[in-house]
């Protein structure tokens, strides 16, 4: 066989992850999975198989790690490129075989276990693990005068939606009769226990968010928001757009100094 990755990758995921290969199969003894250590489930296995059982030409072996992404659109584009077949032993879901020849770069490898990692994780490892996510969040004037919150501290107390994390982004949509996203903050916080309820409210956790950005009032607006990006309500938090975060980003902001 060609010089194989096999040994680059078992530092990098040992390193990171802690994790040691397994060989499960006295049959095929080169087989080595990579599998979490709390649900037990794989989210790598390293194979030496026949090239034609790839569709490649010739009847040497070669090695592959069978990775998961997360979506079959994203296996679908990998598939077109050279290097990247449709999960070989596991072709079910989301499987993708990488060719471990030095065909795909190390370091594009290493990406892609990172993805694997993360979509096969339990889902309290998940939230631990998975990167900063963007998220639109409403807020009440009637009840509480978040167009001067910001005045007098550069942080403040929010209450704490389902599935936030501590790194989060969340832009700050201010109800009627403002209308519009007015800030962007980092979460820096959360989990801090708080109790309260009336007939409008119920928390029963806290977070830190810290202000990044002022929106002026007349460019995120609700007819913006419903028009161009197809939000018809902000009634809870919900992640953000993709074309609508491209928009915040580049926006006309001010930026907080502070």
């Amino acid at each position: 066989m060609p010089p194989s990755l096999r040994a680059d990758i078992y530092q990098y995921v040992k390193d990171k992850y802690q994790t040691e290969p397994e060989y499960l199969w006295l049959r095929f003894p080169h087989y080595a999975v990579l599998r979490h250590a709390d649900n037990k489930k794989w989210y790598g296995i390293i194979m030496d198989i026949s090239r034609e059982k790839l569709g490649l030409n010739g009847k040497t072996r070669v090695e592959v790690l069978n990775i998961k992404v997360g979506s079959p659109f994203l296996a679908d584009m990998l598939v077109e490129r050279e290097g990247y077949f449709r999960g070989y032993h596991i072709s079910r879901g989301n499987w993708v075989s990488i060719l471990l020849d030095g065909t795909v770069p190390l370091e594009e490898i290493y990406q892609f276990i990172d993805e694997s990692f993360i979509v096969t994780a339990s889902r309290t490892k998940k939230i631990r693990v998975r990167p900063p996510k963007e998220w639109l969040i409403p807020a009440n004037p009637k009840y509480y005068d978040i167009e001067h919150a910001f005045d007098a501290a550069e942080e403040i107390d929010w209450k704490q939606g389902a599935g936030i994390q501590a790194g989060d982004i969340v832009f700050m949509y201010v109800a009627a009769p403002v209308s519009a996203i007015l800030y962007q903050c980092k979460v820096t916080k959360t989990d801090i226990p708080f109790e309260y309820q009336d007939e409008n409210l119920k928390i029963s956790a806290l977070m830190k968010i810290k202000l990044m950005r002022r929106f002026p009032a007349d460019t995120f607006t609700f007819d913006v928001l419903k028009n161009e990006y197809g939000i018809l309500a902000v009634r809870g938090p919900r992640g953000v757009p993709n074309r609508l975060s491209a928009a915040l980003l580049r926006g006309n902001i001010q930026k907080h100094e502070g």
